[in-house]
C-alpha cells in the first residue's frame, strides 16, 4: 500500500494540474459568492456552510474520472491486480492518495474563506474539522463511483450521477455542523453522523470498489 501510494504521489507531483485545477476551481467558484451576493456580513454568515461545502465537492469531483482512467489506459491497474495486494488495499491506497492531492489542500484553504464570509472563530474552525472528515469520505466515495464507470464512453456523467446522492449525507451534517456553531448550538451529533459516514466508508467503500475494478477488467 505504501509503495503505491508513494506512486500515486510522485505522479501527481509531476502533474500539477492534478491538485492545481482543483483547488483553483475552490478558490474561483467559492470567492464569486461575496462579490455576487454583497458585503451583507450577516447573509454571508449565513450562506458560508452551504457554499464552501458544495465548492468543495464540486472540486473534489474534477479529477475522479482519473482516479483509475489513467492506469487502466496504459495497463498498470492490471498489473496492480495481478500483484497479490488485496483489492481492498489498492482501492484505500488510490483514495488516500486522491485525498492528500484534492482533499487536503480544500481543507487547509476552507479557514481563508471563512474569514472571507465573516464566519466566526469557532465556525471557522468547526468548518475546517468537518472537512477534513468529509472529503476522505468524498474521495473514498468518488473512488467507487470511478470503477463503477471505468472504461465507459458517458463516464464522466454517469460519475456524477453516482456520486452525487452518496455524498448528500456529508454535505447536509458537514454544512449542519459549521451553521451550528455559528448559532451556538453543540456540534457534536453531526460530528458524530460524519464520524460513522467515514467510518463505514472507509470499511464498506474499497471492498465496493475492488469488486468494480476486477468486474470492469475482466
Amino acid at each position: 500500500m505504501k509503495q503505491m501510494l508513494w506512486r500515486d504521489l510522485q505522479l501527481a507531483a509531476r502533474l500539477p494540474s492534478q491538485w492545481l485545477l482543483p483547488l483553483a476551481f475552490f478558490v474561483a467558484a467559492a470567492s464569486m459568492f461575496p462579490l455576487g451576493i454583497g458585503a451583507d456580513t450577516t447573509v454571508l454568515a449565513r450562506i458560508a456552510p452551504g457554499v464552501v461545502w458544495v465548492c468543495a465537492l464540486l472540486a473534489a469531483m474534477m479529477s475522479l474520472t482519473q482516479l483509475y482512467g489513467v492506469d487502466h489506459a496504459d495497463g498498470s491497474l492490471e498489473q496492480m491486480m495481478l500483484s497479490g495486494e488485496s483489492l481492498w488495499m489498492i482501492a484505500a491506497a488510490k483514495a488516500l492518495a486522491h485525498w492528500v492531492v484534492t482533499g487536503a489542500p480544500l481543507v487547509l484553504a476552507a479557514p481563508l474563506f471563512g474569514l472571507l464570509f465573516d464566519l466566526s472563530a469557532v465556525a471557522n474552525t468547526t468548518l475546517a474539522l468537518s472537512l477534513l472528515l468529509g472529503t476522505p469520505l468524498l474521495s473514498l466515495l468518488g473512488g467507487l463511483g470511478a470503477a463503477l464507470t471505468l472504461g465507459l464512453r458517458s463516464g464522466a456523467v454517469l460519475l456524477i450521477l453516482i456520486i452525487l446522492p452518496l455524498c448528500i449525507p456529508a454535505l447536509i451534517f458537514g454544512a449542519g455542523a459549521v451553521s451550528a456553531a455559528e448559532a451556538g448550538i453543540s456540534t457534536r451529533g453531526h460530528f458524530s453522523l460524519l464520524g460513522a459516514l467515514l467510518i463505514a466508508s472507509v470499511l464498506l467503500a474499497p471492498l465496493a470498489t475492488g469488486a468494480a475494478l476486477r468486474i470492469a477488467t475482466e
